[in-house]
């Protein structure tokens, strides 16, 4: 059992019991903070497929306390491949072995969203401060705005809970960001199908170790192994015809075939290998500058919502959990400051993110020119260039996770 910090530390509501939400319970009840976890489901889990970690996830996942749990579940690839859709040209190969790990002290690895949400779960599970809620959909909120004395949650079934603070960690459409900012969610258009196939029905050579991305006009496809190499994850995207609305929906074949008619066959035969697939039409929002006000805050994708192209949804999600712990701790459990200090540690980091997201989702659907010019970016370059490219994402370490908050807000 954690021992508290401070003498009276503080009771928090966490909204949403998904990777996000788990991780932050994590985070705050390993300071010795109470934690009421409220999920909508009737179980806790995730849906999904497969998910990409990078070092930088790794690092959170270690200041967790999980990351060995988590690379038990996990596959280690060899490199990170794009290939052009059209013409079967490899675009770029960078590996992401030795000298990769050397350089960001952690590996690059993909997993299925169930074992990574499973590893954290099973460790928040053994924590005598954390209380599921199961079935606890938020209908009403009261966050403190008004000078009342903490926060309360009313759930759909009238239960009622109260705390010192609430962290929405729910996600898209977030009923606590809905409370404190408002805005709509901003409907891309993407649509996203993802599967999971027996290895033994993926094409033999394709079977590669490494997230592969097949970028064609307005569309790619990506798949890598999970759970061993027993299966492989299946995604592939496109922009709809269709006036789209965010949600998940069972998905058509035929739908997506119909988007892929100019891409080569052998990227265009992993189309036949699933039985089902799941169809989320995306989005995200526009980055704001604020998304916490006194005890309230926000968490993942409910602060900062993003596209799928770098990867980085869930990444982003754990970084988030372990710079709150931290500015929980920095703050000495005042609740509205430290929620201050890791919006301001966190706001232009995550803004990066979505709008490189958004950039590289035009780099993977480029066609005519503009394709011919994606597939000139990586000629010649060296491992070495692309780690330097990436450094500011993935070289994100625990320990400075509050480096990027303005001094004036720092409580040292």
């Amino acid at each position: 059992m954690s021992t508290p910090l401070s003498k009276n530390p503080p009771r928090v509501l966490l909204v949403g019991g998904g990777i996000g939400g788990m991780a932050a319970a994590l985070a705050l009840a390993r300071l010795g903070v109470a934690i009421d976890l409220l999920e909508q489901s009737a179980t806790i889990g995730e849906i999904g497929a497969g998910l990409q970690l990078g070092p930088n996830a790794f690092a959170a996942l270690d200041a967790l306390g999980v990351g060995e749990a988590v690379r038990r579940g996990s596959v280690f690839t060899d490199r990170l491949v794009m290939m052009d859709a059209v013409d079967c040209s490899e675009v770029a190969s960078v590996p992401v072995g030795e000298a990769f790990r050397a350089r960001f002290r952690n590996p690059y690895a993909v997993s299925h969203r169930a074992d990574l949400h499973g590893a954290i779960h099973e460790a928040v599970k053994q924590h005598p401060l954390i209380r599921f809620h199961t079935s606890a959909q938020v209908e009403s909120l009261d966050t403190g705005a008004h000078g009342t004395h903490g926060v309360m949650a009313v759930t759909r079934d009238g239960r009622r809970f109260t705390a010192d603070a609430i962290v929405g960690c729910d996600g898209v459409k977030s009923v606590v960001r809905a409370r404190l900012i408002g805005d709509a969610p901003r409907v891309s258009g993407h649509v996203v199908y993802r599967a999971v196939v027996p290895a033994a029905d993926m094409p033999a050579d394709l079977r590669w170790n490494a997230p592969v991305v097949w970028a064609g006009p307005h569309c790619h496809l990506v798949h890598y192994p999970l759970r061993h190499g027993e299966q492989y994850n299946l995604v592939v995207t496109f922009h709809s015809r269709e006036q789209e609305e965010w949600g998940v929906t069972d998905g058509s074949k035929k739908e997506v075939l119909s988007y892929f008619e100019g891409v080569h066959a052998r990227p265009r035969q992993l189309l036949d290998r699933p039985t089902s697939w799941r169809r989320w039409s995306t989005a995200d929002r526009d980055p704001v500058e604020r998304w916490s006000d006194g005890p309230a805050t926000l968490l993942g994708d409910a602060a900062h919502p993003m596209m799928q192209y770098l990867a980085q949804g869930a990444c982003m999600a754990l970084e988030d959990a372990v710079t709150l712990g931290a500015a929980v701790k920095a703050c000495d459990f005042d609740m509205p400051a430290a929620f201050r200090l890791y919006e301001a540690a966190r706001v232009a980091r995550t803004a990066r993110v979505v709008l490189s997201v958004r950039e590289m989702g035009r780099i993977y659907h480029a066609q005519g020119v503009e394709r011919l010019v994606r597939n000139s970016l990586w000629v010649g370059r060296t491992p070495e260039r692309f780690y330097d490219a990436v450094e500011w994402l993935y070289a994100w370490r625990p320990e400075h996770c509050l480096d990027d908050a303005p001094e004036v807000l720092s409580p040292h």
